[in-house]
């Protein structure tokens, strides 16, 4: 089914709009459903409280959105920060740090900073991306047995050989009993992906794969770990103490606040850069949809739920289900509220094995290979950038790997904006030496500019190309002026390209004559024009 255009709004009745939008938000919630679930999980967070943030994502944000086909609710890319959070300041400081996240991207929609959001190399968000993928596959991969995730993303790494010998049971422990599970719940969602018939496109693999892996360990009686819901959705609130709201005021609280603002606002805008290709109707308008965030945040916050994103797979099913306005997204919110009221018995009997066999395809799929080709195609200094922000988020933590990414893709613009290529053509016999420069000279340059006009031969005449100059400075440009004086004394000359000079150096005058530049000899064919 594919999307309308911008004419078929203009043209399709309201029922027709509201029926495609009421199967999208279907098709939507079957989606949501389990990684509201299993984002919950890998954030060390009961299931309840992704429930909750898929809820008020598609309630709230979806009534406010900037971009209307976008998807709101817990996402993959902030659960290694939220676990890292509970694990180190306990449950209850998530809803603190969601109101300060929350009240953060409220004021930058106000003030109108959501295009700023966007000013980020895509190296560093597909490597933060990356880096996330790689941390969420360690840790599920340990709960996908039923064991528990280690301390930091690298003692997961190190410890998958460790775990993988659990499946082998020598203790009469369950862990090779939960593998098989998320096991068969990894293999129904790619066996479904590649051989879905066309008929039952709209149905989700991850839907499939937690029905096959639930009803895999329902059959076998399967002992293993399952999820547990409260018995009412408001007893399974985590609203913030007195206690808790004291922490607004500790610099490590407030940090956490500004990292989970900037990561939200990042991967929400990223997405909707996304939706709004594969579709034809209206455009984000950026500010508005931070402005949603907030607001959707500083509720999660209040309630102690995840922290929310816009997020690309639910938003991409909502597409390609041919949904044409925000309804479905707010009706997909609806459907997890009656899911979550009428049938919490049904989700009790999902073993957290299986939602967590999501997570690591999830995680899988986080790290683009074609991705990663694609970047290499920009040249090794954007995949240096990848693999540098991948590492950090992986070795170290978020916050840091997304700045040593941002550190390594400003050097990369110092480097593009400072590099010089010079070389240099000698006739010995016309006693003329030639110069081209490529790149930007800039002050950066005087060093390895002035050495090779040092070089040229006394006497000589030496002809500066700036055609294939980006830009020349002023300090770059006395520098010139100063060894031509000195280079005359010895008999020699510097001629110029003076019109190609003159707009690298960023004066575009309609009169050549009118712009001159001190000390400067034009070259003899313009002299001429200059004159005349």
């Amino acid at each position: 089914m594919k999307p309308l255009s911008p004419k078929a709004f203009a043209i399709a009745p309201a029922p027709a709009v509201l029926g495609r939008d009421f199967l999208a938000s279907i098709v939507v919630f079957l989606v949501a459903l389990p990684l509201c679930l299993g984002v919950a999980i890998a954030s060390g967070a009961p299931p309840a409280l992704g429930l909750i943030t898929g809820i008020v994502g598609g309630l709230v944000v979806g009534s406010l959105a900037g971009s209307p086909l976008q998807v709101s609710g817990p996402a993959a890319g902030m659960a290694v920060l939220v676990f890292q959070l509970v694990q180190d300041h306990g449950l209850l400081m998530l809803g603190v740090v969601g109101l300060i996240a929350g009240a953060l991207q409220l004021a930058a929609g106000i003030f109108k900073l959501g295009q700023w959001f966007r000013a980020i190399s895509p190296s560093v968000i597909h490597g933060m991306l990356a880096g996330i993928g790689v941390l969420i596959f360690a840790s599920q991969f340990h709960v996908m047995l039923d064991d528990s995730p280690r301390s930091s993303g690298l003692a997961n790494l190190a410890a998958i050989p460790q775990a993988v010998m659990k499946v082998f049971p020598v203790d009469g422990s369950v862990h090779h009993l939960a593998a098989m599970a998320g096991v068969v719940t990894i293999l129904s969602i790619i066996a479904w992906n590649k051989f879905r018939p066309a008929r039952l496109f709209l149905l989700p693999g991850p839907l499939l794969g937690v029905v096959t892996g639930t009803v895999f360990a329902i059959a076998f009686g399967l002992p293993i770990s399952l999820v547990e819901l409260p018995e009412t959705l408001a007893s399974g609130l985590n609203i913030p103490t007195g206690e808790a709201l004291a922490g607004l005021m500790r610099p490590e609280i407030l940090l956490l606040g500004v990292v989970f603002a900037f990561v939200a606002s990042a991967e929400t805008l990223l997405c909707a850069t996304a939706v709004d290709k594969m579709h034809m109707g209206a455009r984000t308008d950026y500010d508005k949809e931070l402005r949603a965030q907030g607001i959707g945040n500083l509720i999660c916050g209040g309630l102690g739920a995840l922290p929310m994103t816009g997020v690309i797979v639910r938003s991409a099913a909502n597409v390609a289900a041919g949904a044409t306005t925000r309804l479905s997204a707010i009706i997909h919110g609806l459907w997890l509220l009656l899911a979550v009221v009428a049938f919490p018995f049904i989700l009790n009997e999902i073993p957290t094995s299986v939602l967590a066999a999501i997570l690591v395809y999830t995680g899988y799929k986080l790290v683009n290979v074609a991705q990663i080709r694609k970047i290499a195609e920009f040249g090794k200094q954007e995949l240096a950038i990848y693999f540098v922000t991948l590492i950090g988020v992986v070795a170290i933590d978020l916050l840091t790997g997304v700045i040593l990414g941002f550190a390594a893709a400003t050097l990369k613009l110092v480097y593009t904006f400072s590099h010089l290529d010079i070389a240099v053509e000698h006739d010995k016999g016309r006693n003329r030496v030639d110069v081209h420069m490529t790149g930007s000279a800039t002050f950066f340059s005087i060093p390895k500019l002035s050495s090779t006009l040092e070089s040229s031969p006394f006497g000589s005449e030496v002809h500066l190309h700036v055609d294939k100059l980006d830009y020349i400075d002023h300090a770059c440009l006395e520098m010139l002026s100063s060894w031509e004086t000195l280079h005359e004394s010895t008999g020699g000359r510097l001629i110029v390209e003076w019109h190609a000079l003159v707009e690298r150096y960023g004066r575009r005058a309609e009169d050549p004559s009118k712009t001159r530049i001190p000390g400067l000899m034009r070259d003899p064919e313009e002299a001429p024009r200059a004159a005349s």
